[in-house]
């Protein structure tokens, strides 16, 4: 899908965002920023990052960004790619990255010990699609992703049969695809989407068990308060596709 052709939808921007956080903005993101290679290429994960990573891992939609922050500072020899098309989101993660998250700071350098394993893509993950080469990805996270509740937008939902093409193509072998949600129907609509691609297995059978080194997203920890519960989809790879 060529990036004209890209439809996207819902929200780039939410409540205004403070001068400290602008200098975020405007003086950080830049750094973290990867510039996309031109047409026919793919991006090299050995000069991406600030480090050569053992290998690296894509969060779609990362929301707030606790949970790539938090990843990275666990994995600080893991690269890890961050899309995310809601500006506020984007502010939030680099606070998290700089340590300012808590509260106000004058300087957008990364926090103090942090490994530069982090990069940033402030918009539609799809359009990065064309410029990963074939098995880049031991993890692809899909976390709390808009359910597009109503029938005639079930076309938006994330987890459809194009994207699921794209990561089978994307993930490597032995990765895997991380979702999570806490709408049952989403839930279901994942299971089942998968299950007609024909392009992965779901490797855990206790839905409602996080997996191992689980980090939870303030959304996450929110619906659990207020009586949610999340649902938890890990898928392996298949590498051939099964025809039904």
């Amino acid at each position: 899908m060529a990036f004209k052709e890209l439809r996207f939808f819902g929200r780039r921007k939410g409540k205004a965002i403070n001068n400290s956080r602008q200098m975020l903005l405007d003086n950080m993101l830049p750094k973290l920023k990867p510039t996309l290679p031109s047409e026919g290429q793919t991006f090299d994960f050995n000069t991406l990052f600030g480090i050569t990573p053992k290998e690296v891992w894509l969060e779609v939609g990362f929301g707030g960004g606790e949970h790539v922050a938090e990843l990275a500072k666990m994995y600080p020899d893991v690269g890890i790619i961050g899309a995310e098309p809601f500006l506020n989101g984007v502010v939030s993660l680099l606070a998290h990255l700089n340590g300012s998250h808590t509260g106000e700071s004058t300087h957008t350098d990364l926090e103090e010990g942090r490994a530069d394993n982090v990069r940033i893509w402030p918009d539609d993950v799809r359009q990065m699609f064309p410029h990963f080469k074939d098995n880049s990805f031991e993890r692809v996270f899909v976390l709390y992703p808009d359910p597009w509740p109503k029938a005639r937008h079930a076309e938006r939902r994330f987890i459809n049969q194009a994207n699921l093409h794209h990561l089978h193509r994307l993930i490597s072998d032995t990765g895997c695809l991380y979702v999570a949600t806490d709408v049952a129907n989403y839930a279901e609509w994942a299971i089942e989407q998968v299950a007609l691609s024909g392009l992965f297995e779901q490797v855990n059978k206790d839905i409602h068990q996080a997996p191992v080194d689980w980090v939870p997203t303030r959304y996450e920890k929110k619906g659990i308060a207020a009586g949610r519960q999340p649902h938890y989809l890990v898928f392996r790879k298949k590498k051939e596709k099964i025809v039904k």
